[in-house]
C-alpha cells in the first residue's frame, strides 16, 4: 500500500480575493472626475455648433441642426490665424530657450563639483516658491526699461526665466543618473566634454528633456497675465488675450464666441494628449532618479 502524504495548506496570501482590475468604487469615482473635468470642454465646443437662439431657448441642449457656420467664419477672419502665429512663436522660442538653457545649467549641477553648486540647486528650487503673479509689476517696469513692451520679446524672456526652475529640478537627475564610468569611457576614447554632452548626455537625458518641453510649450501656449500686462496692440496678441478682445467685441454672439474660445484651444488640448505618456514617463524618472 502506498502512504499517501498530507500536503500542508497554503494559506491565499491577504487581499488576494480582490478584482484583478481594482476596486469599481475607484474606477467610479475617476469616471465622475473626468466627467467634470471634459463636462465643460465639450459644452464649449458643441456650443460652437448651435445658434444663439438654441442656447438662449436651452442652454444645455445639443444643437439641432448642427450649425458649422461659426467654426467657419473665426477660420476665415485673419484675426483668429494671426494669434495663432503670435502664440506658436512665442510657444517655439520659449521651449527652445528653456531646454537649451535648462540643459546647460542642469548639466553642470549635475556634473560638475564646486562649492557653490548646493546654493545655486537651491535658488533654482526657490524659484518654485516664486509665482509670476507676485513679480508681474516689477517685471513690467523691467520689461517697458528694455523697450520690449508690445513685442513678443518681453513674453518670451519672463517665461524662459520662470519656466528654468522646473526644467533644472526635472533634469539634474536624470544627468545625475548617467554614471561616471560611461564618461570616463568616452574621455579615454578622446571624447571631450563637450563632445560627451552632444553624443551621449542629450540622447539618454531625452525624456526628460522631452517632458520640459512639452511644459514650457503648453504653459506658454496657455498663459496669459504675462501678455496681458505686456502685450497692448492686437496686432500682437496671443490666443488667451485674443479670446478675451473677441469675447468683449462680440459678447451679444454666443455662438461665435464659443466657436473662438474652441478653436483656441484645441491646438494645446491635442499637443498635450500626444504626448501625455512623455510626460508621465519623464516625470517618473526625474523622482527615480
Amino acid at each position: 500500500m502506498s502512504a499517501s502524504i498530507a500536503l500542508p495548506r497554503v494559506r491565499p496570501p491577504r487581499g488576494s480575493n480582490r478584482l484583478p482590475w481594482g476596486s469599481p468604487a475607484v474606477y467610479f469615482v475617476a469616471l465622475v472626475v473626468i466627467a467634470l473635468m471634459l463636462a465643460p470642454i465639450a459644452y464649449i465646443i458643441v456650443g460652437g455648433f448651435r445658434t444663439n437662439s438654441q442656447i438662449t431657448v436651452d442652454p444645455a441642449g445639443l444643437p439641432s441642426p448642427w450649425v458649422a457656420a461659426n467654426y467657419l467664419d473665426v477660420l476665415a477672419g485673419s484675426t483668429f490665424w494671426g494669434e495663432v502665429l503670435n502664440s506658436t512663436i512665442a510657444a517655439v522660442a520659449t521651449t527652445v530657450g528653456v531646454v537649451a538653457l535648462g540643459l546647460a545649467a542642469s548639466y553642470v549641477l549635475a556634473r560638475y563639483r564646486f562649492r557653490a553648486r548646493g546654493v545655486l540647486y537651491a535658488v533654482f528650487a526657490a524659484g518654485l516658491m516664486f509665482p509670476m503673479t507676485v513679480a508681474i509689476t516689477p517685471l513690467y517696469l523691467v520689461v517697458r526699461n528694455l523697450g520690449l513692451a508690445n513685442s513678443l520679446g518681453g513674453v518670451i524672456l519672463p517665461q524662459i526665466a520662470f519656466a528654468l526652475p522646473v526644467t533644472v529640478i526635472i533634469l539634474v537627475p536624470f544627468l545625475r543618473a548617467i554614471p561616471d564610468e560611461l564618461e570616463e569611457a568616452a574621455s579615454i576614447d578622446g571624447c571631450s566634454r563637450l563632445g560627451f554632452f552632444w553624443r551621449m548626455v542629450i540622447p539618454l537625458a531625452l525624456p526628460g528633456v522631452i517632458t520640459t518641453g512639452i511644459l514650457a510649450f503648453v504653459a506658454s501656449w496657455n498663459s496669459y497675465l504675462l501678455p496681458l500686462f505686456i502685450l497692448n496692440h492686437e496686432e500682437s496678441y496671443t490666443l488667451p488675450l485674443g479670446v478675451q478682445a473677441f469675447a468683449s467685441q462680440y459678447s451679444v454672439d454666443t455662438a461665435k464666441v464659443l466657436a473662438f474660445t474652441s478653436l483656441s484651444m484645441i491646438p494645446a488640448l491635442v499637443f498635450f494628449s500626444i504626448f501625455e505618456r512623455r510626460i508621465v514617463g519623464g516625470l517618473t524618472g526625474a523622482v527615480k532618479g
